[in-house]
């Protein structure tokens, strides 16, 4: 690294004396320099930055390199980890969604029991109906038979009491 100094350096008893603008210049360097700490102007050869920089990027790029490659592994791997969370909740779902189908199979198989049943018992009663209808029937006509023979009787024994009226004869 080459670095090259000038030290700015005020009016001397070797220079001549400042004459106006020279001479407030020179104030206020002399102002200036009591003020603060001395300026130094400070040049840098271009080939010692090229080479500090190389520097710096050779000690620092591989491990940022590294850290780089590091990074993209870890973002992979929450790649990979986020997919195989959502297969895991996708087989959640699918075993809630079985376990709602086998509690609608089994609500379904209930269901049918009680219309099997309900459907025997419509039978029963249609079976239990037609024999009272055939009763009913059989008992209307049995009335329907007594009736007539109450009737028939009934007029027998009119016809008899009209025969048992006595009957004026005829004058001849």
């Amino acid at each position: 690294m080459e670095v090259e100094e000038m030290d700015d350096e005020g009016p001397s008893s070797q220079r001549e004396l400042p004459h106006g603008e020279d001479l407030e210049l020179a104030q206020q360097d002399s102002l200036h320099q009591e003020s603060s700490a001395p300026v130094e102007n400070v040049y840098v050869d271009k080939k010692a930055v090229d080479k500090l920089t190389e520097g710096l990027l050779a000690h620092y790029l591989p491990d940022l390199q590294n850290s780089k490659r590091t990074l993209q592994e870890l973002t992979q791997n929450q790649l990979i980890l986020l997919d195989t969370l959502d297969q895991e909740v996708t087989k959640f779902r699918e075993c809630n969604a079985l376990l709602d189908l086998n509690s609608l199979f089994t609500e379904a198989k209930v269901y049918h029991n009680k219309l099997v049943n309900i459907r025997k018992e419509m039978i029963m009663l249609h079976e239990k109906t037609t024999k009272l209808k055939k009763r009913a029937l059989k008992l209307q006509q049995q009335k329907q038979k007594e009736a007539l023979e109450k009737e028939q009787q009934r007029e027998k024994e009119l016809e008899r009491e009209r025969q048992l009226i006595a009957k004026p004869a005829k004058r001849t």
